[in-house]
C-alpha cells in the first residue's frame, strides 16, 4: 500500500481555493478513480497523466489507484491538476519521496508526451495559495513571471515531468529545448480563449495606443473637461451629440488619461485577466488601465459575467479599474443595460448558477456614447432629421432613467466647426498635460481617504461625504433647490456633491466651492450655470 499526497488549487471565478490531491495504491485489479467533484475536463486527465508518466521514463503502477481531491464539496474544473496529480501518484509509487511532496502547491497542465502546458488563472491561483500559508509552487515555465508576481513564494518553473522529477529526487535536470525557432510555440495556445471579441487590444487598451493622444480632438471644451474630471475622480459620463463629433475619439483617449494603477490594483486587475485568458504573452502584469469596448449586439452574459458552467468574467470584470466603454448604447439591450445598475453602485457583480455563486469585481468607470436620435441629426441645424417625434423619444428612451441616474456627467457633444477643424483655434492640452493634473488630483483624494476603504471620490457613500467632507457652507445652496424641485434625486444630490470634490482636488482646493459645485451640476444635469467649463488653477 501506497499514500502521497501534494496540493493544487480550484479557481471559483477569480478566488482559489487550495486542494489537497491524494492519491492512494492498493493491492486488485489495476484500476483509476478520480473522486472529489471533478468536470469533464478534470475527468480526463486520467488518461493524460499515465500517457504523461509513462512516456517521461516512469513506471505506472498496475495496482488499484484511487485519486481523492479534497475538500469534496467544492467544484472542479479545468486541467491545471493534472501536475498535481501525476507527482501524488509517483509519490504513492515511491518513485518521489511522499514528504517532499507535501508542503508544494502544483499547477499545470500535462500533454502526452510529458511536457507542462499553462493553463489560465494562474496568478489567483498563487494569489490563494500564499495566503494558504504555501510558500513553495510549481507552475510551467512559460508561466513562472506570472506566478513571480506574488511576493513571499519560491517558484519553480518547469518545462517537462521529467525535469520535475529530477528536481524532486535530486537528480541532474534534463535539458528540454523549446521547439524550431520560428515556429509558434504549442504550449502557449492554452492561454487564451479565442473569439474573445470584447473590442479590447493589448492588455485591455485601445489599439495603437501609443499614438492616441488628447490634443488630436478638435474643439470639444465642455466634453474635455468632462474626460479630465471623470478620469480624476471615476466618475460615470455620458457623451451624447451627432455622429463624427469626437464622443469615441474621447472615449478611446479616457484610460491614458487615468494614472497607472497601483501595485495591489493592478494584481486584481491581472488576476481577472488571467483567468478570462487576456494576458498578452511576455507580460504578466498589467499596470495601465483597462479598456474594454463591446460590440451593442453583446448579451448580458458578456457583460455581467456568465456561461456554462462555473460562471466567467465580463466586461465589466475585465474593465476593473479601467473603463468600460458602451458606445452606441441606445443600440444595447434593455435587459444588458439594467444589469449594469448593481455593479456601478457595488464595484462587483454576484453571478448565481447550478455550479455555484460567483463574486467577481467591477469597479469600472462607464462611458456612454449616445446619438440624439436614430439617424443622429435630431436637433441639428441643417440637418435633416426626418425621425417622428416618436422614433426619437422611444430611441431616447432606451436608456432607463435608473441607469441614467447612476451617471456623474452628461455632456452634449457639439458638432465641430469650421474655424476648429481648419487649425485656427487654439490646440488643447495633450493626454500628458492632463494625465499629470489627474494624477495629483488622485493623490489628493488619496490622502484625504488615508484612514478608509475608499479609493476615489466615487466610491465614497453619500451619508459619509455629507458628514465628514461637506462643501463650504452655502456652496450647496442650488443643488439643495434643484432638489426640492424635482430636478435631482437624493442620489443626484450625492454624486453632485462628488464631482465637485473632484473638481476641487483638480483646481487645488481643500474643499468645494461654489463655483466647484456649479461645474459640478452643470456636468450632471447638462444645464448652463453661468460657469466656464474649464478647470481652474489654484485658489
Amino acid at each position: 500500500m501506497g499514500f502521497a499526497r501534494t496540493c493544487s488549487v480550484a479557481l471559483v471565478g477569480v478566488e482559489g481555493v487550495v486542494v489537497e490531491v491524494q492519491a492512494d495504491l492498493e493491492p486488485g485489479v489495476a484500476a483509476f478513480t478520480l473522486v472529489g467533484l471533478p468536470d469533464k475536463s478534470l475527468s480526463e486527465s486520467r488518461d493524460r497523466v499515465r500517457a504523461a508518466v509513462v512516456n517521461s521514463g516512469g513506471e505506472w503502477p498496475q495496482k488499484k489507484l484511487t485519486v481523492g481531491l479534497s475538500p469534496a464539496s467544492v467544484p472542479k474544473s479545468g486541467s491545471g491538476f493534472d501536475l498535481a496529480v501525476a507527482s501524488a501518484v509517483l509519490g504513492a509509487a515511491e518513485r518521489i519521496d511522499p514528504r517532499v511532496l507535501a508542503d508544494v502547491v502544483m499547477i499545470g497542465e500535462l500533454g502526452l508526451d510529458g511536457r507542462v502546458r499553462p493553463v489560465r488563472g494562474i496568478l489567483p491561483a498563487v494569489l490563494a495559495a500564499a495566503d494558504a500559508g504555501y510558500e513553495q509552487v510549481v507552475v510551467p515555465e512559460c508561466s513562472a513571471g506570472e506566478a513571480a508576481l506574488v511576493p513571499g513564494v519560491s517558484v519553480l518553473g518547469v518545462r517537462s515531468l521529467r525535469q520535475l522529477i529530477a528536481v524532486l529526487t535530486d537528480e541532474p535536470v534534463p535539458d528540454e529545448p523549446p521547439d524550431e525557432t520560428g515556429r509558434p510555440d504549442p504550449l502557449l495556445a492554452g492561454l487564451s480563449i479565442p473569439g474573445q471579441g470584447l473590442g479590447a487590444g493589448l492588455a485591455g487598451m485601445p489599439h495603437d495606443a501609443h499614438i492616441l493622444d488628447l490634443a488630436d480632438v478638435v474643439g470639444q471644451r465642455a466634453a474635455r473637461t468632462a474626460i479630465e474630471v471623470a478620469a480624476a475622480g471615476a466618475h460615470h459620463v455620458l457623451l451624447q451629440g451627432p455622429p463624427g463629433a469626437g464622443k469615441t475619439m474621447l472615449a478611446e483617449r479616457l484610460p491614458l488619461v487615468m494614472p497607472p494603477l497601483t501595485r495591489e490594483e493592478a494584481l486584481e486587475v491581472t488576476a481577472i485577466h488571467s483567468v478570462a485568458g487576456m494576458l498578452p504573452p511576455g507580460k504578466p502584469m498589467v499596470d495601465a488601465a483597462p479598456y474594454c469596448a463591446p460590440h451593442h449586439s453583446a448579451t448580458m452574459q458578456s457583460l455581467v459575467g456568465g456561461g456554462q458552467g462555473m460562471p466567467r468574467p465580463g466586461a465589466v470584470s475585465l474593465s476593473h479599474r479601467g473603463v468600460l466603454f458602451l458606445d452606441e448604447a441606445p443600440e444595447f439591450s434593455g435587459r444588458a443595460l439594467d444589469a449594469l445598475r448593481q455593479p456601478l453602485e457595488s464595484g462587483h457583480v454576484v453571478i448565481a448558477r447550478s455550479a455555484g455563486v460567483v463574486r467577481l469585481p467591477a469597479r469600472f468607470l462607464m462611458a456612454l456614447a449616445a446619438n440624439p436620435c436614430p439617424c443622429g441629426n435630431h436637433s441639428l441645424l441643417g440637418g435633416g432629421c426626418e425621425c417622428p417625434p416618436a422614433a426619437v423619444r422611444r430611441y431616447q428612451a432606451r436608456l432607463s432613467g435608473p441607469l441614467l441616474d447612476r451617471v456623474d456627467l452628461k455632456v452634449d457633444v457639439e458638432p465641430v466647426t469650421r474655424a476648429e477643424l481648419s487649425g485656427s483655434g487654439s490646440r488643447g492640452e495633450s493626454t500628458l498635460v492632463v494625465r499629470e493634473r489627474v494624477r495629483a488630483a488622485r493623490e489628493r483624494a488619496a490622502a484625504r481617504l488615508a484612514d478608509t476603504p475608499w479609493r476615489t471620490n466615487s466610491e465614497v457613500p453619500g451619508h459619509a461625504l455629507r458628514m465628514r467632507w461637506p462643501a463650504l457652507p452655502g456652496a450647496m445652496d442650488e443643488v439643495e433647490t434643484d432638489l426640492e424641485r424635482g430636478f435631482l434625486t437624493a442620489r443626484g444630490v450625492d454624486r453632485v456633491l462628488r464631482v465637485a470634490w473632484t473638481v476641487a482636488d483638480l483646481c487645488g482646493r481643500d474643499r468645494p466651492h461654489a463655483q466647484d459645485v456649479a461645474l459640478a451640476l452643470q456636468l450632471r444635469t447638462g444645464i448652463s450655470r453661468g460657469v466656464a467649463m474649464a478647470i481652474g488653477g489654484p485658489a
